[in-house]
């Protein structure tokens, strides 16, 4: 039986002022609205809820059990309204994010306690992988992805740049000697992150001149932490991301070389469905990681 919502909120408002002037009162309505609603109910029910007199109005007793069910159900609408409001008053709930492997270990963690920290009634779970997941199909609330974007109806909000560095351990630069001039790398050992299986190489530019910096290489991986790895064990000149690298360089257990060489600086976006009104933890949290990146602590 389709029955409208409005006309129980407006029968059960009826049932507990006993007056159709104080239901219209309460509910803000006018009084021909209240009666004319519940005459509606009534119709569609095709039972008398109401027993009306010139002087008094009272329910029947198919309108006494029926309110009884009615009020129930009107305290569980007023219950979600406010449990609306308070979650709009204070953020809660669980945030599902997805992140490359290497940016969750070694930057999100720290973002996300803070985050925590802040907002004691939001849960996150991190899921660390370099797949690009289906957001809506896994359940994520949002993703962090490097990169260019396909067409999509997800929304991508910006959050810094990144570029890869060339670096390399002072004992290999002791051994070898370090480079003054970009050709000369074609006479080092190169340490390659090759995120695909294939023959790879990366375009770095200064100002309008390009160097293909890939293969041969003397080390080879598609994970970034392999790569860095070697790169400090000495096994040649690589060419890592800036965000990987930072602790290295300011600890000196690597250093940079050909410095105003880099390659062209890849957007970091937080991704997301497109919502009418999205979620308070969620709008927090994408704020919370444009100021945390903004500038992004490898760059302090």
């Amino acid at each position: 039986m389709d029955v409208d919502l409005n006309d129980i909120v407006v029968f059960a408002k009826v049932a507990e002022t006993k007056s159709f002037t104080g239901a219209a009162e309460a509910l803000g309505l006018p009084k021909s609205t209240v009666s004319r609603k519940l005459a509606q109910l009534e119709e569609r029910l095709g039972v008398r809820l109401v027993q009306r007199t010139t002087r008094k109005l009272a329910l029947t007793d198919i309108g006494e059990a029926y309110y009884d069910r009615c009020a129930r159900i009107v305290a569980d609408v007023a219950s979600a309204e406010q449990l609306v409001t308070d979650m709009q008053a204070t953020p809660r709930g669980r945030l599902r994010i997805s992140a490359t492997v290497d940016f969750a270990t070694r930057y999100l963690g720290d973002i996300v306690s803070v985050f925590l920290a802040e907002h004691p009634e939001i849960n996150v779970e991190i899921d660390a992988t370099d797949r690009v997941v289906d957001l809506i199909e896994d359940g994520f609330d949002v993703a962090i992805r490097f990169g260019s974007l396909p067409e999509s109806s997800l929304v991508a909000r910006r959050l810094c740049g990144v570029a890869l560095v060339l670096c390399a351990s002072p004992a290999y630069l002791n051994a070898r000697g370090t480079p003054k001039h970009i050709e000369e790398l074609d006479e080092h050992d190169h340490v390659l992150f090759t995120p695909v299986s294939r023959n790879q190489t990366w375009t770095m530019a200064h100002g309008d001149a390009t160097y293909e910096f890939g293969r041969p290489a003397r080390f080879a991986s598609n994970n970034y932490g392999a790569v860095l790895h070697a790169a400090l064990a000495g096994a040649g000149i690589a060419l890592l991301s800036d965000f990987m690298v930072a602790d290295a360089l300011h600890s000196g257990a690597l250093v940079r070389v050909l410095p105003e060489w880099a390659t062209r600086t890849t957007d970091v976006h937080a991704v997301y469905p497109a919502r009418q009104n999205l979620p308070p933890r969620l709008a927090l949290f994408i704020d919370h990681m444009v100021k945390s990146l903004h500038p992004p602590p490898w760059q302090r």
